[in-house]
């Protein structure tokens, strides 16, 4: 059966279907000996798809990562300006995989990774909106900031709000807020604190839906259970 390229990429766990694309225009794929074209479709039962030369065609072993990223990692699988990456974190597993969603450089926490793009694009897609929740540092009046912080507003051209806004801890200088949303737009939390007069200190992520960071170390990572891994499919 003939397939959009990047969505037989993933199925097969080479990368997300954006990867896939960015792959695709790079042009590391290639169908039948020709490199292949964005939007190109094939069949893999008949065409010969190879990424960086190597042939598609077996079905890989699946891999399920939990992460707590540290500050200073960027969330992607290379970055031609040199910077840490998260896969240096995950380098001793010696196989393909790649982060599903993103950490910003700047925040640290839980970030799922894995070679499987179904378990990626069920988890990823906007439908599902599982819920992710933060532990925000800020400066400012967190006091006054909070009631407008549950209110609608507009960051980037787009209507959010969080689901729930918890103040954990407060001293005369600063706050420790949980932050829980279901989009997880660029910088989301960073960009609604500035909004409502908030300096981000530090910004952790500590869950996704029911799968929670708990006291993995920083820079650590772990397999997820089967628990955790069919809890993140499902669509509630």
């Amino acid at each position: 059966m003939s397939e959009r390229l990047q969505k037989i990429l993933a199925a097969q766990g080479v990368a997300s279907r954006r990867e896939a694309e960015r792959l695709i225009t790079k042009g590391c794929v290639s169908v039948n000996g020709v490199t292949a074209q964005l939007g190109q479709s094939a069949d893999i039962s008949v065409d010969e798809i190879k990424v960086n030369g190597v042939l598609l065609g077996y079905i890989p072993e699946h891999y399920y990562i939990m992460l707590n990223k540290p500050r200073g990692y960027i969330t992607t699988v290379s970055d031609d300006r040199g910077r840490k990456t998260v896969m240096e974190l995950v380098s001793e597993l010696n196989v393909r995989i790649y982060p599903v969603g993103r950490l910003d450089m700047e925040s640290e926490g839980l970030l799922l990774l894995t070679n499987d793009g179904h378990f990626a694009n069920l988890v990823a897609h906007p439908s599902r909106e599982k819920l992710k929740t933060y532990e925000v540092c800020v400066r400012g009046n967190a006091a006054h900031a909070i009631p407008v912080l549950k209110q609608p507003m507009m960051v980037d051209s787009h209507l959010v709000q969080s689901k729930s806004i918890k103040l954990i801890r407060q001293t005369e200088k600063s706050a420790t807020l949980e932050i829980a949303i279901g989009e997880g737009r660029n910088r989301q939390i960073r960009k609604m604190c500035k909004n409502v007069g908030l300096e981000v200190v530090s910004l952790k992520r500590i869950s996704i839906g029911d799968v929670k960071l708990d006291s993995l170390p920083i820079g650590k990572w772990r397999n997820l259970t089967d628990s955790e891994r069919f809890s993140l499919m499902r669509g509630d």
